[in-house]
């Protein structure tokens, strides 16, 4: 790989492990991180800060995913380097160098990644997500359900074949940052959506 790939590896890492959830929050006096569900993502911003605040931080934390992969992308056509950089921007998210490799479950920003790469499997999966919300009421099956779709929806609208490993490999790491989540729902603690 060139020194410009692993550069923009880099790059796209360092911007996806920016704490957008965290930095917006500050004002308010809340450590996002030691209260609700303790995740930096827009999920527990808007149950402890309103839904402008995340919605806020979801636009931002898609914008993360979103933007280095669309400047990279009028650099190169390499798959690999793309590949890698998208990934690397969802990993940062999950695991940022500027919180000590605490961060949250990735999914805005592979919303943001995949909203450029495949805008209408991202469609597709954003309505598996809304109904599983509906049906469920919890974010957490909602966000497992659209990432499993992902790669299927890519499959079938026939996008480009890298696409599809990269949405595995997003879908893995996203399951993997919901184990709690899992078993959160298996023990049937797990924090609803909305209360009813």
């Amino acid at each position: 790989m060139s020194g410009f790939g692993l550069l923009s590896i880099i790059l796209s890492y360092l911007v996806g492990s920016i704490p957008f959830g965290l930095l917006l929050s500050r004002k308010s006096g809340i450590d996002i991180r030691s209260q609700g569900s303790g995740n930096i993502g827009a999920t527990n911003v808007t149950r402890l800060l309103g839904k402008k605040l995340g919605a806020l931080t979801l636009l931002c934390d898609a914008g993360k995913g979103f933007l280095p992969i669309a400047c990279l992308s009028l650099c190169t056509r390499e798959p690999l380097v793309l590949g890698l950089a998208g990934a690397a921007t969802v990993l940062g998210h999950m695991f940022p160098v500027y919180l000590g490799f605490h961060g949250g479950k990735g999914v805005a920003t592979a919303l943001g990644l995949f909203l450029f790469l495949d805008p209408c499997a991202v469609a597709l999966a954003l309505l598996v997500f809304l109904i599983a919300l509906w049906r469920t009421n919890y974010v957490s099956v909602a966000s497992l359900a659209a990432s499993a779709s992902l790669p299927l929806w890519i499959w079938i609208l026939r996008g480009s074949s890298w696409h599809i490993p990269l949405a595995l490999v997003v879908m893995a790491l996203i399951w993997s940052r919901h184990r709690g989540n899992i078993e959160r729902l298996r023990q049937g603690t797990e924090k609803p959506w909305k209360k009813v």
